[in-house]
C-alpha cells in the first residue's frame, strides 16, 4: 500500500474542496476546506523530495491550466494528471510533463462507457499512461461512477466485470468515494472491500480519511491492494487528522523505502 499525494485546482489555487458540493451554475453552495498561499509547484516539489510517486493533480473546473502547468514543472514525470482530459489534449499534458493522464467525463458521457472514446484516447497516451477514474457514488444496489464533477450518475455500475473489462484499457483507476470526499469523517469501507476483492491492477482509493487509523483501516479492508490519499485532514491543507510528516512515515514503513 502507498500514500498518493495529491494537488486539487480551483480558480488556479491549491484548495481542499467537498466535491459533492461543487456545481458549474451554483457557486455559492461550494464549501472550500483550504486554500492555499503557496504555489503548485512548493507541493509537487515537497512530495519530489519525499518520494511520493504517483500523485495526483486535479484541476476542478476552468482555469487552472496555468497552475497544473506549474505543479507539473515542479516534478516532470512524477506526478499525474486529470480534469477536462480528451484524446485532443491528452498528448500535450503528457509533453508537459504529466505521467499519466486521469480521465473521466469524456469517456463516460449520456450515461454510458463510450468504448470508440476510450479507444481512441489509448490510441494517444497508450495504456500504460492513461487512469480512468471511477470516482463513484452509492444508488439503490450498488455503486455507480458518477461524471460532471460528481453531479450526474452513469449507468456504469462498479463491480468485477466491469473492473476487468476496463483495466484491459488503462495503466490504474482513481475512484473517489464521493459521499464522504472532502468531509474527513471517515472511509466507505464497504466499497474499500469491494475494490480490494476485484481489481486486477494499481487502485487509488480516496475518501473520507481522517486520521491515520483510517489509513490503517483502508490497508486491512483493502487488504493492502489499494493505495490511498488523503486530503483534507492533511495539516499541510489545514487539516488536524494527519500530519504530512506521519503519512510519509507510513508510506515508507510500507514500502521499505
Amino acid at each position: 500500500m502507498r500514500f498518493r499525494p495529491c494537488i486539487d485546482l480551483h480558480d488556479g489555487r491549491v484548495k481542499q474542496i467537498v466535491g459533492s458540493t461543487l456545481h458549474d451554475s451554483d457557486s455559492a453552495s461550494l464549501q472550500t476546506n483550504f486554500s492555499s498561499e503557496f504555489s503548485p509547484s512548493y507541493y509537487a516539489r515537497m512530495y519530489r523530495r519525499d518520494n511520493l510517486v504517483g500523485g495526483h493533480v486535479i484541476m476542478l473546473g476552468s482555469g487552472n491550466e496555468e497552475a497544473a502547468v506549474d505543479a507539473l514543472a515542479g516534478w516532470p514525470g512524477g506526478l499525474q494528471l486529470g480534469g477536462g482530459i480528451t484524446a485532443e489534449n491528452a498528448g500535450r499534458w503528457l509533453e508537459l510533463g504529466a505521467s499519466h493522464v486521469i480521465v473521466t467525463s469524456h469517456v463516460f458521457h449520456d450515461g454510458r462507457l463510450d468504448e470508440e472514446r476510450l479507444h481512441r484516447l489509448c490510441r494517444v497516451t497508450g495504456r500504460d499512461r492513461l487512469v480512468l477514474d471511477l470516482s463513484c457514488r452509492w444508488k439503490d444496489d450498488g455503486y455507480y461512477v458518477v461524471t460532471d464533477r460528481w453531479q450526474k450518475f452513469t449507468e456504469l455500475r462498479v463491480e468485477s466485470n466491469v473492473l476487468a473489462e476496463l483495466a484491459d484499457s488503462c495503466d490504474e483507476f482513481l475512484i473517489h468515494a464521493v459521499d464522504v470526499e472532502g468531509k474527513c469523517m471517515g472511509v466507505e469501507v464497504r466499497l474499500i472491500e469491494l475494490l480490494s476483492k476485484h481489481v486486477t491492477i494499481p487502485t487509488t482509493y480516496a475518501g473520507g480519511v481522517g486520521s491515520m487509523s483510517d489509513m490503517h483501516l483502508i490497508r486491512k479492508a483493502g487488504r493492502g491492494r489499494l493505495d490511498a490519499t488523503v486530503g483534507s485532514a492533511l495539516d499541510i491543507f489545514g487539516g488536524t487528522g494527519c500530519s504530512y510528516e506521519d503519512v510519509v512515515g507510513f508510506n515508507r514503513l510500507e514500502n521499505e523505502i
